[in-house]
């Protein structure tokens, strides 16, 4: 080897060695680029939970049932599978820049307009044209960060990433409660404007200027069989708590249907060149083990998700304020471990990093299972603490993995595949969540609906009427306890598939699935100059 003193080694300018930059920092540039994309992925996560806070505002503003008012929240979610997908595809022809300013156009507008409903009808449409905007916001985030980071610093930069998953159904109920509270039930809508106004002003400064590959063809026939077909599976799912049973006609109609459209686009798309989802990815060894943890971790862990502000709503009479700030330990937690699970899967690979934060939140989570009508909050907030430690290490890091091999264009589609996966796992956990504990709160023999209309109706107990209540309450912390242990069961098994992960630090791979060679760090440089 060349001595670092030998004629043959390269001097440093003016005599005076300087030291290497390091590759895995986070430089201004970067954290900008960063900034934008996270501004407006907030805005977007906040407005999915911001608005299951107002569904009984919505019933007495616009005299309508639970049911109805609903679907201004499965409008949204119908919009964010139809346009998800088209989202890679889009990206590569008119750009990231364009295309990400384009959706926080579609959802300021659609914003304004759910506002200014004057109907149920009007605010369901309208919330439809805000999903179109909103479903493109997060798997554009994805690919510019990817882009911009490169390699060495994709795992610090989607720990940023993972900021607005976390505020998305923490800081939701809080806000929304207040809103609601304080103003009136259109500024949970309004409260978008000026915040994807400077969204849009800061990426026509800060975004690089786009590159587009004009020559791909758009895939109408995958279009035509993989939107619907995701569309009608989620609406589908969807109905499963409202039903009470996947054997209802409204569940298995749109569900079967959808499903066969999906599999319809498997077959057409694997021997399809540039098809709407490139299902040459599954290739990828790290890509499918990421896809199919991500996909049992997420179905486990968000259907949790919606079931933790429940438990202090309906088992311990708080308001839908205050349980968001009871929540609230679980995002102090992840934003602890974040940036260090982030820092470490950059370093040392996803594997090491997953299986410990899986295992945190099944301690976490486990402690719910114990959880009843008195428990300190103390405990609750303790554990999810603990559960949010977990996360912080498990969610960004299964999204590094999957997208740390791929370059170039098939990083949008990359995200594009994530997404989805992240949707439908969403949507899937949420459904099966619902319909366990809806059946345990029946074998405990607790009819919901007079819990509730008893803990609202207040003013002097009649007698006997205490004892009842108990009796419910007790019934229902156990139908919850119940429902906790079916998702430590689901997320333990997460463990499975997280085993296969890469254990060491992710290199990006070709088209073929052969390693590009990275650029030197500063230790090779070390090794090569001794």
């Amino acid at each position: 080897m060349t001595s670092s003193n030998s004629p043959g080694a390269a001097a440093p300018p003016g005599g005076v060695e300087q030291p290497a930059k390091d590759p895995t920092a986070l430089d201004a540039k970067l954290l900008k680029v960063a900034g934008v994309v996270v501004l407006g992925a907030i805005m977007a996560a906040l407005d999915m939970t911001v608005v299951n806070v107002a569904i009984p505002t919505f019933q007495e503003a616009f005299d309508a049932s639970y049911a109805d008012v609903a679907w201004s929240v499965t409008a949204y979610t119908l919009a964010l599978a139809t346009v998800i997908p088209l989202t890679g595809w889009a990206a590569d022809r008119f750009g990231t820049k364009r295309l990400y300013m384009t959706a926080l156009v579609l959802f300021v507008i659609g914003s304004v307009a759910c506002s200014l409903a004057w109907s149920l009808e009007a605010l369901i449409g309208f919330r439809v044209l805000q999903g179109l905007g909103g479903g493109m916001l997060m798997p554009l985030s994805m690919t510019i960060l990817t882009r911009a980071a490169g390699p060495q610093r994709i795992g610090r930069v989607m720990a940023l990433l993972g900021v607005p998953m976390l505020l998305g159904p923490i800081g939701g109920p809080i806000l929304g409660g207040w809103l609601i509270d304080a103003v009136s039930w259109h500024w949970i809508f309004l409260i978008n404007v000026p915040v994807g106004a400077l969204a849009i002003l800061a990426a026509v400064m800060v975004l690089p200027k786009d590159e587009t590959h004009p020559g791909e063809k758009f895939d109408f026939l995958g279009m035509l069989l993989l939107s619907p077909g995701l569309a009608l599976f989620l609406f589908g799912v969807s109905s499963i708590p409202e039903e009470g049973t996947i054997a209802a006609t409204r569940v298995l109609g749109p569900g079967i249907a959808g499903l066969v459209l999906m599999v319809v686009f498997v077959l057409y798309a694997l021997r399809k060149k540039n098809a709407l989802i490139d299902l040459s990815l599954f290739k990828d060894r790290n890509l499918t083990i990421s896809v199919v943890t991500l996909i049992l971790f997420v179905v486990a862990f968000m259907g949790t998700m919606m079931l933790l502000p429940s438990y202090f709503m309906q088992i311990r009479g708080e308001s839908t304020l205050m349980a968001g700030l009871l929540v609230a330990p679980q995002g102090i937690g992840a934003m602890i471990s974040m940036p260090i699970g982030g820092k470490l899967v950059d370093k040392f690979g996803p594997k090491f990093v997953v299986l410990p934060g899986i295992a945190l939140i099944v301690l976490g989570l486990g402690g719910f299972t114990q959880a009843g009508v008195d428990t300190s909050f103390w405990y609750t907030g303790g554990s999810l603490f603990v559960m949010g430690l977990g996360m912080g290490w498990t969610m960004m890091p299964l999204m590094t993995s999957a997208l740390a091999t791929l370059t170039d264009h098939r990083i949008a589609r990359g995200s594009t595949l994530m997404n989805i996966v992240q949707q439908t796992g969403a949507s899937i956990g949420a459904a099966v969540m619902s319909v366990v504990l809806t059946n345990q709160m029946i074998d405990h023999g607790v009819d919901s609906a007079k819990m509730q209309s008893q803990q609202a109706a207040g003013g002097p107990v009649p007698p006997g009427a205490a004892e009842q209540m108990q009796q419910l309450l007790n019934g229902a912390a156990d139908a919850f306890s119940n429902t906790f242990v079916v998702s430590v069961v689901i997320v333990a098994l997460t463990l499975i598939p997280a085993a296969f992960l890469p254990r060491k630090k992710i290199a990006p791979t070709d088209v073929s699935g052969e390693e590009i060679p990275e650029t030197p760090d500063e230790n090779d440089r070390e090794l090569v100059t001794k």
